[in-house]
């Protein structure tokens, strides 16, 4: 389990998809960006899948329903039933349908996606701040698409004192382009145009975790994501293990700035990690080795030292250099030239 007191990331001799039950992944930034698949994703998914591990797809993108998720992983050659997708639109609907009465008007700002949950709870989706009995303003990510308009309709509603909820906040979303403004810059708008703040359901929060577990049942699960505050941090306040890969937002120089919140279990490349056991970190001298690779902190800066070999073990010896001198904060060593060698 992940605890406040770990300093460098954990081991594993067996196979992640045999050490776990249950894979909870991320998809923007993990299995696929600007709608492709990131190399290697398609290929470690099945044989993980084939050799007993479930997956189920956890994702704060509150645009497209799960059945369209499912459609569009089983395109890319990932074979995905709609009730194997966990969205924060289901979620946040659960959420709201928890604090209002059956049957009650919900103002969309965002997708169908949001429209569908709403719908599976029991709660009506409307478009207009004006409509009469309206119990609430729910906010997810709309797409580039999205209208300003419709921002303004949230601050209306808002304004007059309905509750507002948010599927999630995450600041930005990785494309094939590279990254764009996410539903947190978006909420950040009618916030500032209403001084108000709304319940969040996605991940990092509780709600999130709380509907992955109810739809998957999940024992043992590992968390698999790409960015350090909401998937890794998500598994945090979960209590459960996870896996943090270099395919989407997050770099080296962020996780070895991480403070212990952010800091994952298992680091790998990318999907491929799942296929593998971790290798174990371990004191060397005043510092760190992993595979070949020794690292410490001195004089204000990470060195790293040895011929070494996977670039990735070097990066994981830094990782305990790194969070052991921050201890319960977060790194502020200088770790250019260190990381600069290994090429993360």
């Amino acid at each position: 389990m992940t605890r406040l007191s770990m300093t460098s990331p954990a081991a594993s001799e067996r196979s992640l998809h045999q050490a776990y039950d249950t894979a909870l992944l991320d998809l923007d930034g993990v299995v696929y960006a600007g709608g492709e698949a990131i190399a290697h994703a398609v290929e470690s998914l099945a044989a993980a899948r084939a050799d007993g591990m479930r997956l189920a797809y956890v994702t704060n993108n509150a645009l497209r329903t799960p059945g369209a998720v499912a459609e569009h992983l089983s395109e890319l050659g990932i074979p995905t039933e709609a009730a194997e997708v966990i969205t924060s639109a289901q979620a946040v609907a659960r959420l709201i349908a928890d604090q209002v009465e059956p049957g009650s008007k919900v103002l969309v700002i965002g997708g169908e996606g949001l429209r569908v949950a709403l719908r599976e709870r029991g709660l009506v989706p409307v478009e207009s701040a004006d409509e009469e009995g309206l119990a609430a303003v729910v906010q997810g990510y709309g797409g580039p698409e999205l209208a300003w308009a419709r921002f303004a309709e949230a601050s209306y509603a808002i304004n007059r004192g309905v509750p507002w909820y948010a599927s999630n906040t995450d600041l930005t979303i990785p494309g094939a382009r590279g990254i764009a403004p996410g539903n947190g810059a978006a909420v950040e708008v009618v916030r500032i145009a209403t001084g108000a703040r709304p319940q969040v359901a996605g991940k990092p929060l509780p709600p999130m975790h709380r509907e992955t577990v109810l739809r998957t049942g999940a024992k043992r699960p590992l968390v698999v994501g790409d960015r350090l505050d909401t998937d890794i941090e998500g598994a945090f306040n979960g209590e459960v293990d996870s896996l943090l890969v270099l395919t989407g937002v997050t770099d080296g120089a962020q996780l070895l700035r991480a403070e212990p919140r952010h800091r994952p279990t298992y680091v790998d490349r990318d999907l491929r990690g799942l296929l593998t056991g971790q290798p174990e970190v371990t004191p060397a001298g005043d510092g760190f080795g992993c595979g070949g690779w020794t690292a410490s902190a001195r004089d204000g800066v990470l060195e790293l030292g040895g011929e070494g070999g996977e670039p990735l073990d070097g990066l994981r010896a830094l990782c305990a250099a790194a969070w052991t001198a921050a201890g319960d904060g977060a790194c502020t060593l200088d770790a250019g030239k260190a990381l600069a060698r290994l090429g993360v």
